[in-house]
């Protein structure tokens, strides 16, 4: 099968800003629903609300369920400013009514019908079936993430997704809702972490309704229970999540399954197709169009390697812990995509989760094998379209069996630059992590610190939760201390070096204690500090005002600790 079939727009080149949808509208091209199959079963208008079993087909044409009375709350001005949107736009009626789910009246050639998408669960390499209800994997997928626009602005590709956006068939019968906390948290994440430096989806808008709102199970306030213990109205709302596209890894195990099961008669055909897809949306930079079938799939193994493990080894640097990395919220573009129970480091602690209902499988320093599980998982999904081709079946089989490796360079090489090293030293590395957990270190703080180029521990100190520390720990502080002066990069100046480090190690991080105001403040429709924290979480390695380093740059109360909702979280609704 040849590749998708260029359209010539992504040449185009929008010169002047977008100031209304009329400007944006020029810009679509639907390359997903125009190129892929849609389910045969499936409405045209999109009224498709129910959960069903969806059999075959990349997408279900769907129509997005608007909210009541949209207010504005938010929109990123560094991803507007880059799509070259006017600021003015995210208030103008016709752009609240389609990021809000409204696109009944959306200009031509803008589609009025949304799109969903199936994909399967695999959970840390296992395939799992129970999670859909009628038990066969049909009914697993987008329940309640609609996109309701693709279009090329300044020669890229981007696909717009309503989070919240209603009910669609694999909503599993739940209300195809997103709360407005949830939907505050993941709004101010992604464009966190973009500014981190870590591939991710990103943030567009954010609105609430002045009207509608839905029982969720959450905790009481200081509850120390795992699991919520109380159900609470929440306001709801939808956040609109941009990225070059949003297929899994669990969407091309979906349609390799088909396929080796021969499902109906074009499953191989639609392995193929998507496989493709991904490459001309994800990968066409670096695989030539031109190549077989065969290499290109080598390629994309390859380069999805490289960009998984180095967004992997990025997470740990900057503390993220995505709570929840199964091979459905595992892009296959390489990047960041579920914020559902992720959360960032306090107390360093090797098996930190934040999510409630997981295990250690997907703690903080488990995320490597993670995401081997899940690339083993893509690696399979693969092997079904080289039946039978041993020399590429060999290539693919040698590009899995490297993923350890890969995984362990790209840490080692992350950690030696969080250390300011110029190699990486495993005896000074393992000792520190020996002390970090020992003496209760704050992960953000401490390497800030540390790219201060202390003179001796007592600044470091600012990062430890242990005030007093037992003699022989302080002893080992110290020693460690000289000997990571001896290995640090002398060619560089301390002011050079230390200016390298804190490029590296982030003064602040968007923990969930200080999230946790802000979404309170919101239900009193406040949203000042939401507009707080994007600023200071857009420049998280700048030094700010000393009235926000008081705020943000300080350890974790000590009552917050272990307390429901700040120190772990269910699967955020």
């Amino acid at each position: 099968m040849e590749g998708i079939p260029k359209t010539g727009i992504e040449n185009k080149q929008n010169s002047k800003s977008i100031e209304t949808l009329n400007d944006l509208a020029k810009l679509v091209d639907y390359s997903f629903m125009n190129t892929l199959n849609k389910d045969l079963q499936s409405t045209a208008d999109g009224i498709d609300h129910n959960p069903r079993q969806v059999f075959s087909g990349h997408y279900v044409p769907v129509k997005p369920t608007p909210i009541k009375n949209p207010k504005y709350i938010a929109h990123s001005k560094n991803l507007f400013k880059e799509l070259g949107f006017a600021n003015s736009l995210v208030k103008s009626p016709d752009f609240v009514s389609m990021f809000s789910g409204d696109i009944s009246n959306v200009p031509e050639p803008m589609s009025k019908v949304g799109w969903a998408c199936g994909y399967a669960l695999s959970i840390y390499g296992n395939e799992y079936y129970q999670q859909c209800p009628f038990g066969t994997g049909n009914g697993y997928g987008d329940g309640r993430a609609v996109s309701v626009l693709e279009a090329v602005i300044n020669g890229k590709r981007w696909e717009m997704q309503l989070k919240g956006g209603g009910r669609t068939p694999y909503c599993r019968g739940a209300d195809g809702r997103a709360v407005l906390r949830s939907s505050i948290r993941e709004f101010l994440a992604q464009e966190h972490m973009h500014s981190l430096g870590v591939a991710t989806s990103r943030s567009l808008s954010l609105f609430t309704s002045n009207s509608e709102k839905v029982d969720r199970p959450w905790y009481s306030h200081g509850s120390h229970s795992k699991d919520p213990d109380m159900m609470i109205s929440e306001d709801i709302a939808i956040s609109t999540r941009v990225a070059p596209s949003f297929i899994r890894v669990g969407q091309i195990e979906l349609f390799a399954r088909r396929a080796r099961k021969n499902e109906h008669s074009k499953a191989m055909e639609e392995l193929e197709k998507i496989v493709l897809h991904l490459i001309e949306r994800e990968y066409s930079d670096v695989i030539d169009e031109k190549l077989s079938i065969e290499e290109k799939v080598i390629l994309l193994a390859n380069e999805f390697r490289s960009r998984l493990t180095k967004l992997v080894a990025n997470w740990i640097r900057v503390g993220f812990c995505q709570g929840n990395f199964n091979s459905d919220n595992c892009a296959a573009g390489g990047y960041t995509l579920d914020y559902g129970p992720f959360g960032f480091l306090d107390l360093f602690d090797p098996y930190y989760q934040p999510w409630s209902s997981s295990g250690d499988h997907f703690s903080f320093l488990n995320q490597p094998i993670a995401a081997e599980q899940n690339f083993h998982m893509f690696y399979t999904a693969l092997k079904t379209l080289l039946n039978s081709k041993e020399k590429y079946l060999d290539e693919l089989e040698e590009i899995r069996s490297g993923f350890a490796e890969v995984m362990q360079n790209k840490m080692e090489m992350m950690w030696t630059s969080k250390l300011g090293l110029s190699t990486f030293d495993k005896e000074l590395f393992n000792e520190l992590l020996f002390l970090m957990v020992k003496t209760s270190v704050d992960y953000t703080v401490f390497f800030r610190e540390l790219s201060n180029i202390p003179k001796d521990i007592n600044a470091l100190k600012k990062s430890f939760y242990e005030s007093v520390l037992d003699k022989k720990i302080e002893k080992r502080w110290e020693k460690w201390l000289i000997k990571w002066k001896s290995l640090i990069d002398t060619a560089k100046t301390k002011e050079d070096l230390s200016s390298q480090m804190k490029l590296v190690n982030p003064k602040y991080t968007l923990r969930e204690w200080f999230l946790v105001p802000a979404y309170l403040h919101a239900q009193e429709e406040d949203y000042s500090l939401i507009e707080e924290l994007q600023e200071i979480m857009t420049n998280p390695y700048s030094e700010q005002s000393d009235e926000i380093n008081n705020k943000y740059y300080k350890l974790k109360p000590l009552e917050l600790f272990e307390v429901g909702g700040i120190s772990h979280v269910s699967c955020s609704s």
